[in-house]
């Protein structure tokens, strides 16, 4: 089994009288996350399954003693597929604060919709976890460092969902399953996506310009749709986990691009199935925005699993002097320029170095990226 970093500090967190909040997309594996950690733990548990309809018809209309019977003598209670159970925030609150020798466990597969019911029952009652698919850092405890490099254009391919990755003979079918059967089918039964065919055309348009500027006037021209149906559409792919954006960092240089958005998929295996493009790296014309986009997502990963608060911009000027990832981490700046040939000179604009007070610079290709990844 894959270790996964998270496993330790969710671990931690314990028994600390909060409930614990495990968010992440379909099939990243939190419920193999939450197994790992229980099976190491002599405590009574209750298993309730939000898919199941009566496990979501005994959480109905709850309340102290209609819990407390439910309950009974486990001492924790793992509430899976979270997010499908009506007054999971009611629930999870009346737990945590009458129930109080009980740990509860809730994982929920979309942010969306889990987020908007705890938020006002649980504050200041929780800890929250973001589990995304494999890390780099994880696939190397798990194989190898040698292993992970002689894999890295497979990753790059295919991406590091889990399935995806144990079971290599079957990556091709496996990504498409994914993709159509649980990615999509989740976004569309969120409340207030009608338009699934946008939706569609919306992650595609995206899914072509990974690594460039997106502009929210030409998506709403090009896809002939309103411009808030635009941007509410995009939230729903970043709070679904599909998408993240990076803003462009700009503070004291008058030529800085101020306004613009960068967006990048969490999985390069989930971008290419929505293009439908498997080709090998080789073959591809859009290697460097996979490898930018594949060096993005690995270092957002590596920073989230080792509990780092890390902001991300890219930089960029109206004379095209560009920076590719900035990261802000305790008030301290890095700068960090993205390329996949190992033959690239670093060049970090003298505009942003004479303006800014930069920690560190450098350059991640493809012969020395794990350094910046484990």
């Amino acid at each position: 089994m894959v270790k996964r970093t998270l496993a330790n500090r969710i671990s931690e967190k314990l028994f600390r009288g909060n409930a614990i909040l495990i968010f992440g997309p379909r099939q990243s594996g939190k419920t193999t996350l939450v197994n790992s950690i229980l099976t190491s733990i002599s405590k009574k548990l209750l298993y309730i399954n939000g898919d199941e309809f009566s496990d979501r018809e005994a959480l109905s209309q709850p309340n102290v003693n209609k819990l407390k019977s439910l309950i009974g003598k486990n001492e924790i209670v793992f509430i899976d597929e979270a997010q499908k159970i009506s007054e999971i925030g009611n629930t999870l609150k009346i737990i945590t604060d009458h129930l109080k020798s009980v740990q509860v466990i809730a994982a929920g597969s979309s942010s969306f919709e889990l987020a908007n019911k705890l938020n006002e029952p649980l504050t200041g009652r929780k800890y929250e976890f973001l589990i995304l698919p494999f890390a780099f850092s994880e696939m190397v405890n798990y194989t190898s460092l040698f292993e992970e490099q002689k894999n890295l254009e497979l990753r790059l391919v295919y991406g590091y969902y889990p399935e995806i990755v144990l079971k290599k003979d079957e990556s091709l079918d496996l990504i498409k399953i994914l993709t159509n059967s649980y990615l999509f089918k989740d976004i569309f039964s969120l409340e207030g996506v009608k338009n699934h065919l946008l939706l569609e055309n919306l992650v595609k348009a995206i899914a072509l310009q990974i690594g460039g500027e997106v502009s929210i006037n030409e998506l709403s021209r090009q896809l002939g749709a309103n411009h808030n149906l635009i941007e509410k559409y995009l939230t729903i792919l970043e709070q679904t986990y599909v998408i993240y954006k990076l803003s462009s960092y700009c503070k004291n240089v008058r030529n800085e691009i101020r306004k613009s958005k960068k967006y990048y998929f969490y999985d390069n295996g989930i971008r290419n199935a929505i293009i439908g493009n498997f080709a090998p790296i080789s073959l591809r014309t859009d290697k460097g925005a996979l490898w930018e986009n594949f060096i993005i997502s690995e270092r957002i990963k590596y920073n989230l699993y080792n509990g780092r608060d890390v902001k991300y911009y890219f930089w960029r000027t109206k004379q095209q002097q560009e920076i590719d990832l900035i990261e802000e981490h305790n008030g301290s700046l890095s700068a960090f320029e993205v390329k996949w040939s190992k033959n690239t000179n670093l060049k970090i604009p003298k505009t942003f170095t004479n303006n800014y007070s930069v920690n560190k610079i450098g350059l991640i290709n493809s012969g020395n990226f794990f350094e910046f990844l484990i």
